[in-house]
């Protein structure tokens, strides 16, 4: 139970669903009827049923995009707007995915911010750890697209010549990221109140290190080749071994 309680309601954890929250578990932990106790803790979490969004059939289909070659090449970006205000002077969310990992950025803004001081913010929390993208997909129209392009050579003091294609179909990765972003920071304000934006580091850490269907793995996974260390596994992260109750008992007490 201190066990399910840490994948499912700490900070580093917040809420995942029945399969993510089993994925996450059965490479690090096993106990007989193990699927069927996760499912049931799952479905009894009061504040998971809170927060639930409502999916509905999309209205028509969507452009598939070329599948990427490489990480963080190809991206999607997209904004949660009209938040409440927090102390920092936030209302916004800019939500950042690498389409191949599907690791993901949550970063705090203004929904007020000219397109220049997001190409500024981008280079700072991006461009620094990824490097410059190929393309980029976003639901906001062509015009925002082709001007984020620009502003953001213009802070690399570079020319523009526009060859690169821009890309403003319809994007169902980010809006699927975004509800999940959605659930967990309501989550967050239920479990531990406070501002959102104080939330979304360790919101953004949890997103990475769940377990993603589409890609069989944690996008952390994906994108560094290797589990990321958490309170659920503290001890060196290498290749599955069966291990016993002891073990089991020993990484509780350390949880604790």
């Amino acid at each position: 139970m201190v066990i399910m309680d840490e994948a499912h309601k700490s900070r580093y954890s917040i809420h995942p669903g029945f399969d993510k929250m089993y994925q996450d578990l059965r490479d690090l932990y096993w106990w007989p009827g193990m699927k069927k106790d996760i499912a049931e803790y799952v479905s009894k979490c009061l504040n998971c049923a809170k927060v639930k969004a409502e999916h509905q059939r999309p209205s028509g289909l969507l452009i598939q995009p070329e599948i990427p070659m490489w990480k963080w090449e190809n991206i999607s970006m997209d904004f949660i707007t009209k938040l409440p205000r927090t102390i920092n002077d936030k209302d916004s969310i800019w939500v950042i995915v690498d389409r191949l990992t599907k690791l993901a950025h949550f970063l705090p803004i203004r929904e007020t911010y000219p397109v220049r001081k997001l190409a500024r913010i981008y280079i700072d929390e991006i461009i620094s750890r990824h490097g410059i993208p190929l393309s980029i997909i976003s639901d906001r129209d062509a015009r925002f697209t082709a001007r984020f392009w620009e502003s953001l050579h213009e802070a690399f003091g570079t020319r523009l010549d526009l060859s690169t294609a821009y890309h403003p179909q319809t994007d169902g990765q980010t809006d699927r990221t975004i509800q999940t972003l959605d659930d967990m920071l309501r989550a967050c304000v239920i479990d531990f109140g406070g501002n959102w934006d104080s939330h979304l580091p360790l919101v953004e850490f949890s997103y990475n290190n769940s377990y993603h269907a589409s890609i069989g793995m944690a996008p952390f996974e994906a994108l560094y080749g290797r589990k990321c260390r958490s309170p659920i596994c503290w001890t060196e992260v290498g290749e599955s071994q069966i291990i016993g109750p002891e073990i089991i008992q020993e990484t509780t007490d350390k949880i604790r």
